[in-house]
């Protein structure tokens, strides 16, 4: 039986089914992959120019150095992701979890809210969300929406006109409620909730079937839940054009991408 066999019936036979997700997930529907400095500046060309790594531009600091310059980025992601329709590969881990006993849960390091506009239920979000915003300056930990900010963007320089988006607390400067590159100041109580949750349910549902889908080993944190959550059954099948190597050996390999692979298995 070779590997797409093997894990269609994995899937099929699961009692509960938990996705978990890194950027290659997006790529599909079409967003920018920022895998590596080119990648990125591929994605934002003037970036290029300033010499500017996603590493770089993705820090805090910007926020009260160059608040434009830092609002022109995420202003410029937050209204891509909202334009973005999620690929058919979401549907298709939807439907399955749904015909689970247990249902579907997902877990991911992506902030760009396309497993909710899919219509997954219970998302927890390990690195925040760019759709919620928190007060720059730490006047209170309160989180909230961002459904009504629009950043009125200069997409030649990629910095953003005032106003900016500002704290509904103290009317100081905002920012996303996303843990960025050296972030100390990211408040972690909504996501924390979430994984909350997420363990909850896990710990009542040892039949668990684990989809990990582009999530690579630069930033390993969705790599080692989806090996956590599996441990006990090796349950885990491993979806990735590149990394796709599972260490213990009892999980499923496939080297390919999400849209692709999930097309096949279903």
């Amino acid at each position: 039986m070779n590997e797409l066999a093997r894990a269609a019936e994995l899937i099929h036979g699961a009692g509960a089914l938990l996705v978990c997700a890194g950027a290659g997930m997006g790529v599909d529907s079409g967003l920018p992959d920022f895998r590596g400095g080119e990648g990125f500046w591929r994605a934002y060309p003037p970036y290029a120019g300033l010499g500017l790594r996603f590493e770089e531009i993705a820090d805090p600091r910007h926020f009260a150095s160059d608040p434009e310059l830092a609002w022109g980025f995420y202003g410029h992601r937050l209204e891509l992701y909202r334009n973005t329709m999620p690929h058919r590969g979401f549907g298709l881990l939807l439907e399955w979890g749904r015909a689970t006993p247990g249902g579907v849960r997902v877990f991911t390091s992506n902030v760009d809210g396309q497993f909710q506009s899919a219509g997954f239920p219970h998302v927890a979000e390990v690195h925040g969300s760019i759709h919620h915003l928190q007060c720059f300056s730490g006047c209170s930990n309160e989180i909230w929406a961002a459904d009504d900010v629009v950043v009125d963007l200069d997409e030649t320089t990629m910095r953003a006109r005032p106003p900016l988006p500002s704290c509904r607390r103290c009317g100081g400067l905002a920012r996303p409620n996303i843990l960025m590159f050296g972030d100390f100041e990211w408040v972690a109580d909504r996501s924390e909730v979430q994984l909350e949750e997420l363990a909850a349910w896990r710990r009542s549902h040892r039949d668990l079937v684990v989809v990990e889908i582009g999530a690579g080993q630069a930033l390993p944190t969705v790599r080692r839940y989806a090996e956590l959550a599996s441990a006990a059954s090796g349950a885990l099948i491993r979806i990735n054009p590149r990394e796709a190597e599972v260490r213990h050996g009892r999980g499923i390999s496939i080297p390919a991408g999400a849209l692709e692979t999930l097309i096949k298995l279903a």
